[in-house]
């Protein structure tokens, strides 16, 4: 519904009643200012809006689709909310449905469902969410977003970015990857295509309102033309209402349209095509640090905290609002603006400090859920969970005392064992005048990092010494009373005193342990058996492969050592090879990899290192004008860190020259040496090769790639990412000024022409020559260049970004196996959940719960196994709602598949993605049974109880 404002007497008349003027404004939260700055902007110009709206009750006002800037304005301004829920209510002022323009391929596709959540949520609490999928600004937009805007019941989006140049209407029918469909209001000339209709003199309103109609029916033959009147951060004219036009909300105009499809051009997937807007593609690679840490915090928050809090602490109000607060970071940091990395250094800044939160948050929970985990073990025990929701037979990395470095399961079998690395024992000694300094230095039960085990009083040939032993996992009782006696007794004897801190001997031990489904394991150390070397047989090859990566970010228990670091071999080198049974590495003399599977699949060449000059900004990559590629390295040193049957590890060590860069674009003859190193480790039953590859940048103005040949042709790629697995091919289609370079954004994986990288963390990736290249840097100074080679206009002020050049250690980590046949016959979306999601390790605390402590429910508390089965089948987060069990899971598989859940649940439900439950599904033996089209998103609510 639109609303007819009442014009100056005599004028209504001579009025166009084909145009229809949305009011509106679009606001970055942050960009080339901080947040903070930014939304003193804000507070002025709704301040202006909503005296506006009181005063003239014609004007109608649609706050940019996105709720954040409605709360960060009521925060500022809490006496005003009780007028913005009414022209909510009203449906004068639209709201929502985001709670934040987020950029789509930089967050992960949960990340955009809580997203909609939250600001569908809000909006309504407010007074109703705008139902429209409002997407302005977005550099580009991802294959899942319309099934999650229909999964929302939202039946319209709107956006402008993106459209191929095929379009040649103002809508078209946009289908997402499993075949959902939305009618999709395009915004020709972008959210701005009426910003200059009220400038200038009034009396030539007629004639800008009939260039207007001139330039805009093309695009709709029949019906009201859509008038976006609005610009970046700024409010409409007050007095617009006295033209006389047809006034509405972007909602209204919308929504007013027929839903149906029929007759529209249709597109199917992600639009990405460059032929009528500039996506920027380039801030995919810009601050990549930023990107990890992000798929970090993402993690650690969607694929930890909830769950196990769901599983485990279930009812936790302290653990409920600390989710929240951990998901609002999350969902802000995801913004346009904000993790793509285009903002200024001091945006930057911020941005990396939200994230540093949301991840610090998430794992205080995981913190949380670890102390009760741990609560009911032993002393020595180590409790294993495991995230992912299917049998995992998985490395865990743990310190043990020498004295117990043998893990027994629950049935008294020592699981397959490795050691890696025995800990110095003498953690210090000093000499003290005043023994009772020592005191000062014991926090509690800590001294340099362990806990007090034991100590003596002794005497050796320079005088009296006290020796304290301390341990990670000491299992006998400490009373500092009894310490504290103890030092003042001997305190008494004259100086001076050699005090010792010794720690138990602990071994770094990798361990082979099977754990249920989204369940846990209990191991006990117990003490070596006489004639045991503590090795272990060879991995089974028909076992599962094995889990990755974020073991530095969440507790470990016996302290789960970090696979990345750095290990001192346990046995002898075996030359620039490693075997698994699975996989075969060999490394060639210039650093490059050579991989066969068992499946005969091969790769060569692998991880070749090319540098060349990047003089782009942060949005768009450029070349300098005279460039120059190094791919050559001076001097390969390969060394063997590690050699065992469960973790082999070669670090290859490649040193480059670099050249600076000299303006105006040109790479200099002076030049920078670089020591690329590349961690290769295999693990056993892991049919995939990691990697790590570090350098510490000195260089400015240029692009780091990683470079494979690929072993067969690729006239495609296939990348995960954001719920979907996107077919792609080697080119982009240009059209507007900006270079269709075909780099391209991947999640969870990529494949093509027979190779495969699985990822950590979104990364830009190209197919090139015959090669799959990875940016694993792209250093640039300047937010947008004025210049800029690949982009005709500028994308935003000329400001310098020293920030993006990103000096000092640079570290990227993802991993590369040989195809035989296609992603899907590989299986790698459950390859992909297994690299980026690491078991998780707590030791047990020997604490037995109080009497009167409550436990939680036994639907949670029994830790039974939850599983999901499926071809393609992944989850994409578990938690509790209401009481329930929500588990959403998407079928990364390109034709049906079915879901099977199993678990001690007695009824189900279906879902829509706002959590209101649906359909009943049918439970039999334990099970429910889904049936999945290709790509298709599902929500299902599990209750414990009929």
């Amino acid at each position: 519904m639109t609303h007819d404002a009442a014009g100056p007497r005599g004028t209504s008349h001579d009025v166009p009643r084909d145009i229809v003027v949305v009011p509106h404004t679009h606001w970055d939260r942050e960009w080339y200012l901080p947040f903070q700055r930014f939304r003193l902007g804000l507070v002025r110009m709704l301040d202006e809006v909503l005296d506006t709206m009181a005063a003239d009750p014609g004007y109608r006002f649609t706050m940019d689709g996105q709720l954040a800037a409605l709360e960060d304005y009521l925060e500022i301004r809490p006496e005003r909310l009780p007028r913005v829920g009414e022209l909510v209510a009203e449906g004068r002022l639209a709201a929502g449905p985001w709670l934040i323009l987020a950029d789509e391929f930089l967050c992960a596709g949960e990340t955009l469902i809580r997203n909609l959540e939250y600001g569908m949520r809000g909006a309504q609490a407010l007074g109703g969410a705008m139902r429209v999928g409002y997407l302005p600004d977005q550099f580009g937009h991802c294959a899942q977003m319309p099934q999650i805007l229909r999964l929302a019941g939202l039946e319209h989006a709107c956006l402008w970015r993106g459209v191929p140049a095929r379009v040649d209407r103002d809508a078209f029918a946009w289908t997402g990857a499993d075949g959902s469909v939305v009618r999709t209001q395009y915004l020709p000339g972008g959210y701005g295509n009426a910003v200059a209709l009220f400038s200038g003199p009034a009396e030539a309103l007629g004639d800008r309102l009939a260039a207007f109609t001139e330039t805009m029916r093309p695009w709709r033959p029949d019906g009201p033309l859509l008038a976006m009147y609005g610009a970046d951060h700024s409010a409409p004219a007050a007095d617009i209402t006295a033209a006389g036009l047809r006034l509405a909300t972007l909602g209204e105009y919308v929504t007013a349209q027929d839903p149906s499809v029929a007759g529209l051009p249709v597109v199917e997937g992600e639009l990405r095509s460059h032929a009528r807007a500039n996506i920027l593609p380039g801030v995919i690679s810009a601050r990549i640090p930023a990107k990890r840490a992000m798929a970090r915090a993402e993690r650690v928050v969607t694929r930890y905290a909830e769950p196990l809090t769901a599983r485990w602490l279930p009812g936790d109000t302290a653990a409920a609002k600390l989710l929240d607060m951990a998901w609002r970071r999350l969902i802000a940091c995801s913004g346009h603006d904000s993790i793509t990395g285009c903002g200024a250094d001091e945006t930057a800044q911020q941005v990396a400090a939200r994230i540093a939160e949301a991840e610090q948050i998430g794992q205080a929970v995981v913190d949380m859920v670890s102390a009760s985990l741990a609560d009911g073990a032993g002393r020595g025990d180590l409790v294993v969970v495991n995230p992912s929701p299917f049998t995992r037979t998985s490395l865990v990395l743990a310190d043990l005392p020498e004295s117990r470095a043998r893990l027994l399961d629950a049935e008294g079998r020592p699981a397959p064992l490795q050691r890696l690395e025995l800990a110095p024992t003498l953690l210090d000694e000093s000499v003290m005048d005043d023994l009772t300094r020592l005191l000062g230095r014991i926090h509690e039960r800590e001294l340099f990092g362990q806990e007090i085990v034991s100590w003596e009083v002794s005497e050796d040939g320079r005088g009296n010494v006290f020796t304290v032993v301390v341990g990670r996992h000491a299992t006998t009782g400490y009373d500092y009373a009894d310490l504290r006696r103890a030092v003042v007794a001997a305190a008494g004897h004259p100086g001076p005193w050699t005090v010792r801190t010794r720690a138990e001997s602990v071994v770094t031990v990798a361990a082979l342990v099977t754990v249920p489904p989204l369940g846990r394991s209990v191991l006990t150390s117990a003490p070596p058996v006489a004639g045991e070397s503590g090795e272990a047989v060879r991995f089974p090859e028909s076992a599962e492969p094995r889990e990755p990566a974020p073991a530095e970010h969440l507790p470990a228990g016996p302290r789960a050592a970090r696979p990345t670091e750095r290990i001192p071999p346990a046995a002898a080198a075996g030359g620039p090879v490693l075997d698994n049974g699975l996989l075969r590495v060999t490394v060639e003399a210039d650093g490059t990899l050579s991989l066969v599977s068992a499946t005969g699949a091969r790769a060569r060449g692998a991880g070749r290192i090319v540098d060349g000059g990047d003089v782009g900004d942060t949005y768009n990559y450029a070349p300098p004008g005279r460039d120059l590629l190094v791919g050559t390295p001076l001097s390969v040193e390969v060394e063997s860190v590690h050699s065992g049957p469960l973790v082999s590890v070669l670090e290859i060590l490649r040193t480059y020259r670099w050249p600076a860069c000299e303006a105006p674009g040109t790479r200099s003859g002076d030049t920078e040496a670089v020591v690329v190193a590349t961690r290769a480790e295999l693990r056993a039953g892991e049919p995939y090769l990691r990697l790590e590859v570090s350098f510490d940048n000195r260089v400015r103005d240029h692009r780091v790639r990683w470079h494979a040949p690929l072993p067969g042709p690729a006239p495609e790629s296939f990348s995960e990412g954001q719920l979907a697995v996107v077919r792609r091919g080697t080119a982009g289609e240009g059209g507007c000024g900006e270079e269709p370079l075909p780099t391209f954004p991947a999640e969870g994986f990529v494949a093509a022409g027979g190779l495969a990288v699985l990822l950590d963390q979104v990364t830009e990736y190209e197919l090139t020559g015959g090669e799959l290249a990875l940016t694993l840097m792209r250093s640039v100074g300047h937010l947008s260049r004025n210049r800029n080679a690949y982009r005709d206009e500028p994308a935003g002020p000329q400001l310098p970004t020293p920030a993006a050049q990103c000096p000092g250690p640079a570290v990227m980590r993802f991993a590369v196996l040989p195809l035989a046949g296609t992603w899907d016959e590989a299986g790698l979306p459950r390859l992909a959940e297994q690299y980026r999601h690491e078991l998780l390790a707590v030791p047990g605390s020997g604490r037995t719960p109080s009497p009167g402590e409550d436990a939680p429910p036994a639907f949670h508390a029994s830790g039974a196994p939850l599983e999901i089965e499926g071809t393609g089948v992944v989850m994409a987060a578990l938690r509790e709602r209401d009481g329930v069990l929500e588990i959403r899971l998407a079928a990364e598989h390109p034709a049906a598949t079915e879901a099977v859940i199993r678990g001690p649940f007695t009824a189900a439900r279906r879902a829509d993605l706002l959590g209101v439950a649906g359909e009943r599904l049918e439970v039999a033996g334990g099970a429910v049974r889904l049936p999945l089209r290709p790509f298709e998103i599902a929500t299902v609510h599990l209750h414990p109880g009929g």
